[in-house]
């Protein structure tokens, strides 16, 4: 049995956490990794000197919502709406709430996209990745009550 294969075994056979020391032992298990990222336990893969985390993408996108409130400012202007996000570079502007609304699911998935190919490097948007993680996990409702703080 290969050294990894035993770290695996050991950690698995606790039932607590499930942690593996490299990217072929996670891939030979990798049922057992996504099981345990579903059930909410503790799951990570270090890759050289890098160690990443698994975790169920909805349990993800709820927790970033509560940790991370939009803090949306929406404002009636000229016989329309506009909204803008603090500390995220996105505002929109509509003819009514709803479609302020619309108009602030499309233009944050278009900072998240943008922030995708380009952005995330840059020294003033780095730090935005847990709104853009937010908002590739969620669905377009989910995003709209988000902003509303429900």
């Amino acid at each position: 049995m290969r050294p990894e294969a035993s770290v695996y075994t050991m950690y698995i056979e606790t039932m607590a956490t499930a942690h593996f020391p490299s990217m072929s032992s996670a891939r030979e298990h990798l049922k057992e990794v996504l099981d345990a990222a579903v059930e909410g336990r503790p799951v990570s893969v270090t890759r050289d000197r890098s160690r990443v985390a698994a975790v169920d993408a909805d349990r993800l996108a709820h927790f970033l919502r509560g940790v991370r409130p939009a803090r949306a400012e929406l404002a009636s202007e000229a016989g329309g709406w506009s909204l803008f996000l603090t500390g995220v570079p996105v505002a929109a502007t509509g003819d009514s709430v709803d479609e302020v609304m619309d108009a602030a699911v499309d233009a944050l998935r278009d900072y998240a996209e943008a922030w995708v190919d380009r952005l995330r490097t840059a020294p003033n948007h780095r730090d935005s990745w847990s709104p853009v993680q937010l908002v590739e996990l969620s669905s377009d409702d989910e995003l709209k009550s988000w902003l509303r703080d429900e």
